[in-house]
């Protein structure tokens, strides 16, 4: 290994003699090494150059000590300044990492794709012709008495949703097996469109005095009276109204009532054409009248409506009827 030459011993200001040192050689193998500490942020052992400026004789030894120390100086300034270069680079990247990430658009997994939007409800129904057969409690949907302005009424109701055809079969005192002065029931009303060669949806407003004629004692229950008018009809869509009144004695009471709309839940398991409108779910005690049977004209263009709605959830156009037995 080449050792760097000593110049002659001078005289310092205070009058101590002092080495003179030349300017470190970057082309010597120590150059070399401290050139390679510089580039790599490593830590390089210096125990070889320590051996390399050994004295040559007794006399020099102290000035090879100050070599040596000048050597450690030096490199630990390189090693400091290599090291602080590198962390300031790494600090540099994570922040330059930060600021990226915090403009960058997540990323997307199967869970954040949107679902396929929902189709809109239904507007129409798929019912292009309909007899709709009822007792008092309908009276006042069709008649202008009840409600003066037509487009109110069951028939303009009806073709709002799409029924090009509304028959209505409407009569107070109406029961499916009963009779009252010669007006013919609600099975022989339902016979006779059928033996004309109807073929549509119907819907049933019925019960209401049903269920008062089984209280006053008839033989025909009230599970018989739904399966009667659902054999005459055969395969074709019907949506039952189901009843409610205000009434908490005689045969109309509200008890009674609800044992018939109960029947009619569980006839509907049993026909997959068979839909109920919940309209006891609707009605308030404002929409009675005293005798809290019969409806107040407001209460009879509300039921007119909904039961119109009713005809749309139960059987849609262009889609499979309700799924459930229930419409609201």
């Amino acid at each position: 290994m080449v050792e760097p030459t000593l110049r002659p011993r001078s005289t310092g200001r205070d009058g101590v003699e002092e080495a003179r040192w030349p300017p470190l050689r970057w082309s010597t193998p120590f150059g070399q090494r401290l050139r390679a500490a510089a580039a790599s942020p490593t830590i390089v052992a210096v125990s070889a150059d320590r051996r390399a400026v050994t004295s040559r004789s007794s006399t020099t030894t102290s000035a090879s000590s100050a070599l040596v120390g000048r050597a450690r100086l030096v490199i630990l300034a390189l090693v400091v300044a290599t090291s602080a270069a590198a962390c300031g680079s790494r600090s540099s990247a994570s922040r330059s990492a930060g600021r990226s990430g915090a403009h960058s658009p997540p990323a997307t997994g199967a869970a954040d794709v949107a679902a396929p939007a929902k189709p809109p409800p239904p507007t129409h129904t798929s019912c292009g012709s309909v007899v709709y057969i009822g007792d008092s409690t309908s009276d006042g949907e069709a008649l202008a008495d009840y409600v003066p302005n037509p487009r109110l009424r069951l028939q303009a109701q009806l073709a709002k949703v799409g029924v090009s055809r509304t028959i209505p079969e409407v009569s107070g005192a109406r029961s499916i097996v009963e009779t009252w002065h010669g007006f013919p029931n609600a099975a022989t009303v339902a016979k006779q469109h059928i033996s004309e060669g109807f073929h549509g949806c119907w819907i049933l407003a019925l019960g209401t005095n049903d269920t008062a004629d089984v209280q006053a004692g008839s033989s025909v229950g009230l599970s018989a009276r739904i399966a009667r008018m659902m054999a005459i009809i055969g395969p074709q869509p019907v949506m039952w109204v189901n009843v409610l009144t205000l009434v908490h004695s005689s045969p109309y009471t509200e008890d009674a009532m609800l044992q018939w709309n109960n029947d009619l839940l569980v006839a509907c398991q049993r026909y997959p054409l068979m839909r109920v409108f919940d309209w006891a779910a609707h009605a308030k005690p404002g929409w009675f009248i005293p005798d809290g049977i019969h409806y107040t004209p407001a209460g009879y263009a509300i039921r007119t409506r909904l039961i119109a709605h009713a005809l749309v959830k139960a059987f849609p156009r262009g889609q499979a009827p309700s799924p459930t037995c229930v419409v609201r």
